[in-house]
């Protein structure tokens, strides 16, 4: 029986991961769930999953935590704070840890994970972009496991013999990560100027948070696993190439130097992913309908539109600057997602205050966690108030 740890849980990956779990009670337990600020919806999750501890990211809402966890009737502990969830993850009460958590605000967990030991299914795509060095130490030290659960990655790690983590040792020579191209595929910058949140946050294949939903539309969510792929498959930036698939059906490839070309195919749905790193090696149900590729038709594939899309490049540059540079662009990245969604930034404005804040902070050779929370903070400072100057 494996104990698992949700961190993220009333999010829409967290959602996904606890329905795979749900679907299979006799090798799965739900231990640990953990939210943000969604005290009500962590409540009803224990309520259904039982677990021994839930934990609120903001500390202010431990005691109604607690108070609604005993009025529910329940024995689930409750806890609250970002060190209560690092604590979580890195405890006795479980042996491996969903790090869904959006944002930087998932790193400091997503390492005490890796350094306990703990298989960890990363969706916290930032933690890689931020600390990918510090992260891989982390598992080596603490023997742990690593599969990601982001569907590009999670598709290069089946296509990769072994344990899918290593390039060079596959004998393959690039990895061609697809991309919906979001809601916007084939606008002009003209088109895009006017662009409103809630047209941002209409993804045409997944259903996602809000944040993630605005980086598939800038495609800085592509420039970001670009990063990623770098850290978890030591692919040099030229052997990752971006490749535009409308259907969201190839989830990635992987070529190999003889030139075959392995591809991962499914619905565009997160339990498959999900269920196949909380089971790996074994394969398991997880509810997804099977593919039709007869209905489906033509699969179709094409270059990024980067002239218009700029953040793509963006994190192009970042990795070939590396040191602390990814760092820069991830919290520059989330401060105009969120001034974006809070309507005080225009759509297109948000690669133009990333672009800035790069060219404002130098890069840094990364000196430990507190140096790159340290960048992540001046970073955000940063952008802040190039936003408030316009950006001069």
């Amino acid at each position: 029986m494996r104990r698992v740890a949700v961190l993220g849980a009333t999010g829409s990956i967290g959602a996904s991961a606890l329905d795979v779990i749900a679907r299979h009670p006799e090798r799965f337990r739900a231990s640990v769930l953990a939210a943000h600020r969604k005290v009500d919806e962590l409540v009803a999750l224990c309520v259904r999953f039982r677990p021994d501890l839930a934990v609120i990211a903001d500390a202010a809402l431990e005691t109604s935590l607690r108070d609604k966890l005993a009025a529910a009737g329940l024995s689930t502990r409750a806890a609250a704070g970002t060190a209560a969830l690092s604590e979580a993850a890195a405890s006795e009460s479980c042996d491996s840890v969903v790090a869904a958590i959006v944002g930087a605000a998932g790193l400091e967990s997503t390492l005490a994970a890796a350094r306990a030991g703990k298989r960890l299914l990363l969706a916290n795509k930032e933690s890689v972009v931020m600390a990918g060095p510090l992260l891989l130490d982390a598992i080596r030290d603490g023997g742990g496991e690593l599969i990601p659960i982001d569907s590009e990655h999670n598709a290069i790690f089946q296509c990769l013999p072994g344990r899918g983590l290593d390039l060079a040792q596959a004998g393959a020579r690039r990895i061609l990560l697809t991309a919906s191209g979001g809601p916007f595929r084939g606008k002009n910058r003209a088109e895009l100027a006017a662009i409103t949140p809630d047209q941002a946050c209409a993804h045409p294949k997944w259903s996602m948070g809000r944040k993630i939903s605005v980086d598939s539309a800038t495609l800085m969510n592509k420039g970001l696993e670009v990063i990623e792929a770098h850290w978890l498959f030591g692919a040099t930036p030229a052997q990752i190439e971006v490749v535009v698939h409308p259907q969201s059906l190839v989830h990635s490839l992987v070529e190999f130097a003889d030139g075959s070309v392995l591809a991962q195919l499914g619905n565009p749905d997160m339990r498959t992913a999900l269920a196949h790193a909380l089971a790996w090696p074994e394969r398991i149900e997880a509810g997804v309908a099977p593919l039709d590729l007869v209905a489906a038709g033509a699969l179709r594939f094409e270059a990024p539109a980067r002239d218009t899309f700029r953040c793509l490049d963006l994190a192009y540059r970042a990795l070939e600057v590396g040191g602390t540079a990814p760092t820069v662009l991830n919290a520059a990245n989330e401060v105009a997602v969120a001034a974006f969604l809070e309507g005080s930034l225009p759509f297109l404005a948000i690669a133009e205050l990333i672009e800035a804040t790069l060219a404002a902070i130098s890069a840094e050779p990364v000196a430990g966690l507190e140096h790159l929370l340290y960048v992540d903070l001046t970073a955000r400072r940063t952008a802040q108030i190039k936003m408030r100057h316009g950006f001069c």
